[in-house]
C-alpha cells in the first residue's frame, strides 16, 4: 500500500481573524460562499468556535477556508495539527468521551468502523452531492447516507518512462514484453514485499473479476465476500505463474524503497503506483496511463478519497456541517487543497480545473474504471491474511488454489 505523509505533532493554531462584510446569497461548492446574518443583525456564528484536526499538508488550505467562514458568520475556527496516522484512533477514543474536535480530515477507509463506534455523524449535502466525483460520495457513503465532504481522490496507475517505452500497453503481457525489449534490468516494477501488497495487486485481481465484496447498486459494499471461485482462483494461479517458480516478474524482494528506485535509476520502463511517488521523478518524463489487463475485465484499481468528518456529538454541528458543505467543499478551497497535496479535487469542477496538468488527467483517467477501497468494518479481516496469502503464492511456498481457498476460509470465518 502506498505511504502515509506523516505529519508534526499536534500544534493548535486558532485564528482569530477579523471580520469583514460579504454577499448573502445562497451559495454551491463550486461557488465562493457569502456572508449571512441572524434575523437580530448579527453574524450567525457569533462567538462560537469550531475545532478541526488537520495534518500537516492541509494547513494552508483549511486557514484559507477559515478566514472566509470567520469573515461570513463571526465564528473562529481553531485548527489543530495532528500527525495524520494518529487521527484514526484519537479520534475514535477521545469524541465517546465528549472530547475531540468538531470535524477532521480523514480518509474514506474509516468510515466504516467510525459509524460502528457511532462517532460521525451524516453530512446534509443535499443537491450539491452532484457536484463531487460520483466515486467520491459513493466512497464515504453507508447506509444510504454520506458521512464527510470529500475533497480529494487518489489511485495507483501505470506510470510509464516515455523515454523507454513510447506507448502504453494494453495487457500485461504487453507490458512484460515492451519491458524486455527496453532492455532494461527489470521490464516492469511493482512493490510487493515479503507480507505482499495486496492494495498495488488489487487491479491485476479486479481484472479476473475476484472483487473482494460484493457491492450494492450504489456503489456501497455488502459484508458477503467475493474472493472466491474461478476467479480467485484465476488470480491465484497468475500469481503462481509469474511468481518465484514462474516468470520471475514477480518478487517479494521488491519492496516500495526499492521499486522506486529502481524506475528512478531508470532501471524499468514502467512501474505500478500513485502520484505520492512523482516527487522522485522530477527529472523524468513520465505519461500515466491505465493499468495493463491480466483478465478478461478492465484492471480496476482502489480508489481512495479523503475527506472531512463530522464530529457526532459536536455541539456545534449545523455550523460545522455549512463549513464543510459550503466552504470545504468550494472550488476555490479544494484547487488549494490539490495545490498542497497533488490530490486530485473530489469536486468535479475543481478535477476540471486542475486537468491541464497531463499527469493529474492521467490518474483521474484511471480512477474513472476505479472502485471505492471497501471501508466496511470486516475487511480488516481481510488484510490480516491477503498478502501474506499472495506472498506465499508468488514464493511458491502454498499450491494456488488450496492457498487462495484458506484465505477466503480464514476471512471468512474471521468475520463472523
Amino acid at each position: 500500500m502506498r505511504r502515509s505523509i506523516a505529519g508534526l505533532g499536534a500544534i493548535a493554531l486558532t485564528l482569530t481573524l477579523a471580520a469583514c462584510g460579504g454577499s448573502g446569497t445562497e451559495t454551491k461548492p463550486s461557488e465562493t460562499p457569502g456572508q449571512t446574518s441572524s434575523e437580530g443583525g448579527g453574524k450567525e456564528g457569533e462567538g462560537q468556535k469550531i475545532t478541526v484536526w488537520v495534518d500537516e499538508t492541509r494547513v494552508k488550505p483549511v486557514e484559507a477556508a477559515a478566514k472566509k467562514f470567520k469573515d461570513d458568520t463571526g465564528a473562529t475556527i481553531e485548527i489543530v495539527q495532528k500527525n495524520f496516522d494518529d487521527i484514526r484512533a484519537e479520534f475514535n477514543s477521545q469524541v465517546p468521551t465528549g472530547k475531540g474536535p468538531d470535524i477532521t480530515v480523514g480518509a474514506h477507509d474509516w468510515l466504516g468502523e467510525m459509524v460502528k463506534n457511532g462517532v460521525v455523524a451524516p453530512i446534509e449535502l443535499g443537491d450539491k452531492a452532484k457536484d463531487f466525483q460520483k466515486i467520491a460520495v459513493e466512497a464515504f457513503t453507508n447506509d444510504g447516507k454520506v458521512y464527510a465532504v470529500p475533497y480529494a481522490v487518489e489511485n495507483i496507475g501505470l506510470i510509464r518512462n516515455t523515454k523507454l517505452a513510447s506507448e502504453a500497453p494494453a495487457t500485461f503481457d504487453d507490458m512484460v514484453k515492451a519491458g524486455k525489449d527496453a532492455g532494461t534490468k527489470y521490464p516492469f516494477l511493482i512493490q510487493v514485499d515479503a507480507k505482499g501488497d495486496p492494495y498495488t495487486m488489487a487491479p491485476f485481481q479486479h481484472s479476473f473479476g475476484a472483487m473482494v465484496f460484493k457491492q450494492n447498486d450504489d456503489g456501497s459494499y455488502t459484508n458477503e465476500l467475493n474472493l472466491g471461485g474461478e476467479p480467485g482462483h484465476k488470480f491465484a494461479n497468475w500469481l503462481k505463474e509469474n511468481g518465484k517458480n514462474g516468470s520471475g516478474v514477480l518478487s517479494t524482494s521488491i519492496t516500495y524503497d526499492i521499486a522506486v528506485e529502481q524506475f528512478k535509476q531508470g532501471n524499468a520502463p514502467f512501474i505500478i503506483g500513485g502520484p505520492w511517488m512523482l516527487e522522485q521523478y522530477k527529472d523524468l518524463e513520465l505519461a500515466i496511463d491505465p493499468i495493463p489487463t491480466t483478465g478478461d475485465k478492465p484492471a480496476a484499481p482502489f480508489v481512495g478519497v479523503q475527506g472531512f468528518y463530522l464530529n457526532a456529538k459536536s455541539p456545534n454541528a449545523l455550523l460545522a456541517n455549512r463549513f464543510l458543505s459550503d466552504y470545504i467543499g468550494s472550488k476555490d478551497i479544494q484547487v488549494e487543497m490539490f495545490k498542497a497535496g497533488g490530490r486530485v479535487p473530489a469536486l468535479q469542477a475543481a478535477a476540471d480545473d486542475v486537468k491541464s496538468d497531463p499527469i493529474v488527467a492521467g490518474f483521474a483517467k484511471v480512477a474513472e474504471q476505479g472502485v471505492p477501497m471497501p471501508s466496511i468494518p470486516e475487511m480488516g479481516a481481510v488484510w490480516n491474511f491477503w498478502g501474506v496469502t499472495e506472498a506465499q503464492i508468488i514464493n511458491g511456498e502454498v499450491e494456488p488454489t488450496a492457498g487462495w481457498d484458506k484465505m477466503v476460509s480464514d476471512i471468512e470465518a474471521a468475520i463472523k
